[in-house]
C-alpha cells in the first residue's frame, strides 16, 4: 500500500528528511568521500629550501658529535673544518661513512660538502656529517627523499654511550669477585 506522498509501506519516503545525499545522489557522494579521503592521506609534499647562495642546510647528530652540514651543486668537493674531507678523515672507512648518501643516489662527484663539526670523536663526526649531508641532500632535490629514506640516512642512530653509575668502575662492569 501507498501513503500519500506516494512511499510504500514500511519504507521511508525519499522527498522527506530521512533521505542521505548517498539516497539521493550516489555518484557525487562517492566522489565527495574520495576526495574527502584523498586530502586526508596524502602525503607531505617536500619543498626546496635553498638560500641565495645555491647551498640548502641541515644539522646532523651522532653520539656527541653535531655537524652544520652546507651541501651546494659542485664538483665533489669535501670541506670539514676548513680542512680537506681526506685530510680530516684519514681512515678509509670514515671516507666510506661520508660518501655512502651520494653513492646511494648515483650523485657522485655532484655536490660540495662544507661543514663544522664539534664533540665526540671521529667516528661519532664521520656519523654526523653523513646524518647532515642527507638531510641537506633532501632539502636540495626533494625527490631524493625517498632513497635516502630507504637507506637509512635520515633516521638520526640514537645510540650513546651509556653513564657511569656510583659502586661499580664503569656502566656495567663490576668490580673483581673475591670468594673469600
Amino acid at each position: 500500500m501507498t501513503d500519500e506522498t506516494g512511499a510504500t509501506e514500511g519504507t521511508e519516503s525519499t522527498g522527506g528528511t530521512g533521505a542521505t545525499l548517498a539516497d539521493v545522489m550516489p555518484e557525487q557522494a562517492s566522489a565527495a568521500v574520495a576526495a574527502a579521503t584523498a586530502e586526508v592521506q596524502m602525503a607531505p609534499v617536500y619543498e626546496r629550501k635553498v638560500d641565495d647562495k645555491g647551498r640548502s642546510y641541515a644539522t646532523g647528530k651522532r653520539k656527541d658529535a653535531v655537524a652544520r652540514v652546507w651541501v651546494m651543486p659542485g664538483t665533489g668537493k669535501v670541506t670539514i673544518n676548513g680542512r680537506d674531507g681526506d685530510t680530516y678523515f684519514a681512515r678509509p672507512t670514515l671516507r666510506m661513512i661520508l660518501r655512502q648518501p651520494f653513492e646511494s643516489i648515483d650523485r657522485k662527484n655532484q655536490f660540495d660538502v662544507w661543514a663544522t663539526v664539534k664533540g665526540g670523536g671521529l667516528s661519532g663526526q664521520a656519523g654526523a656529517v653523513r646524518h647532515g649531508i642527507s638531510k641537506a641532500l633532501t632539502l636540495q632535490e626533494p625527490d631524493l627523499r625517498p632513497a635516502l629514506k630507504k637507506g637509512g640516512f635520515l633516521t638520526r642512530d640514537s645510540r650513546v654511550v651509556e653513564r657511569k653509575k656510583y659502586g661499580k668502575p664503569k656502566a656495567r662492569r663490576s668490580f673483581q669477585f673475591s670468594k673469600r
